[in-house]
Order: C-alpha cells, then structure tokens, then sequence
C-alpha cells in the first residue's frame, strides 16, 4: 500500500479498483470499516449477523463495483450495500431463537430520537444513574431489535445514525416519505414498547436530540478485507 493510496478520494479509489488496482478497495473499505461496522452492528442487533453481514456486504461491493452508477457518494453506496446485506439476514432469520443483546451497541449511541436520547452515555460517575441508564439501554435495544427490519434500518440511519432523511432515502433506496414514514411507525412503535418497559415519560419520540461526536469502536470489531489483492 502506497501513501499515495491514502491521498486519493473515495470515488478516484473505487475506479483505480474497477481498473484492477489490488490495494484500492482495501484502502477505501479500511476508511469507511468504522462507521459501516457500526451500521450492521446497530442494524443486526449482535456482533455475529452483523461481521457475517458486513462480510457479504464487502464481498459484494468489491465483485459489483462496476454497478456504481456515480449518482451517489460512494460512502452512500457502500452503507446502501451494507444495510441491504443486514436486511437480508434479518428477514432470513426472522424465525429465530431470541439473542441477548451485545453490551456494545451503546459505544454507538446518542444521535437522535427516543432511541438515541435513551441510549446516551452518562459520564456522572454516579452508580445509580449509571444502572438506571444501563437498564433503558437494554430496554432500547431490545425494542428496537423487535421493529420489522425496513422500520428498524430506517431508525438506525436516521436517529442512531444522524443522516439526512435525503441520504437515507439513497441508501434505502427509497423517497424520501417512505423513509419518514418508516421512522414515525418505529419511532410510534419504540414509544409504545418502551411504555410496556416502564420508560413512558422518559423522552418523546418525535424529539431529537443533537448529534454528538461518534464512539470509537471496541478493540474486538471484526478485520474484513479481500485476500492476497485478488478477486474473491
């Protein structure tokens, strides 16, 4: 890998991969591997449908990178890639044994709506709070893991996530009102679990809370990059 990889733009690293570059994909994939993690690990709800998502997802964006149309930040597509690869794998384990939730997820918290409000940090040092804020965490997470995939993916992006109703729209793929929509059901629904939960009052789901710096990841994320420069 050469310094002059790291100096090129996301799109200029994309067509050097499409031109047979074996080092660009793995150059754009490494400046981006945070934030997609974070998406699959929000989106999937446990470490191991989100690294197995994220690896499929990978796996596609190289072998199709000449199904990027241009119409689009290439970071977009590559969280389009990805949220489409934990949708997959939501759906085909709809049918599933009940998970625990990773202790983790909240690492990524705090961008938004009666998710991201719930699932803030506290940095008072105070014992109670700190466990008051633990147990809505787990109630968050397991409310959100309970939202039909289209809603949950669009919460994920939106009040986690902090993108723009336009971009998320991009990344679904989707207009714009179908993304709103798709967050005022899962926003309704969270409200509703999460008065089941005993956190009624606690926030409003139409609120939004301002976005805040996002968390590094943990040490344990998942290292996904194409073998040996070639094609998989």
């Amino acid at each position: 890998m050469t310094a002059a990889h790291h100096e090129l733009s996301d799109d200029a690293l994309l067509a050097a991969h499409r031109d047979g570059d074996p080092e660009a994909f793995g150059v754009l994939f490494g400046r981006h591997r945070d934030r997609l993690w974070a998406v699959a690990l929000r989106t999937t709800g446990n470490p191991e449908d989100a690294a197995d998502a994220l690896q499929e997802a990978m796996i596609s964006a190289f072998r199709r990178a000449d199904t990027f149309r241009g119409d689009a930040l290439v970071t977009t597509w590559l969280h389009r890639v990805v949220v489409n690869a934990c949708l997959d794998r939501l759906r085909r384990n709809k049918v599933r044994a009940a998970r625990p939730l990773p202790d983790d997820l909240d690492q990524y918290a705090g961008r938004g709506g009666v998710s991201g409000a719930l699932l803030g940090a506290d940095d008072s040092g105070d014992p109670e709070a700190q466990a008051v804020l633990a147990d809505r965490r787990r109630a968050v997470l397991a409310a959100l893991d309970q939202l039909p995939p289209d809603q949950k993916a669009a919460v994920v992006l939106v009040d986690l996530e902090g993108r723009p109703v336009a971009e998320v729209a991009r990344i679904l793929d989707c207009p714009p009102g179908t993304v709103k929509s798709r967050c005022s059901r899962g926003r309704a629904r969270l409200a509703e679990l999460l008065r089941a939960a005993g956190l009624s009052g606690t926030t409003d789901p139409a609120d939004a809370s301002h976005p805040q710096s996002p968390s590094t990841l943990p040490p344990s994320r998942p290292t996904i990059e194409p073998q040996g420069g070639a094609r998989p």
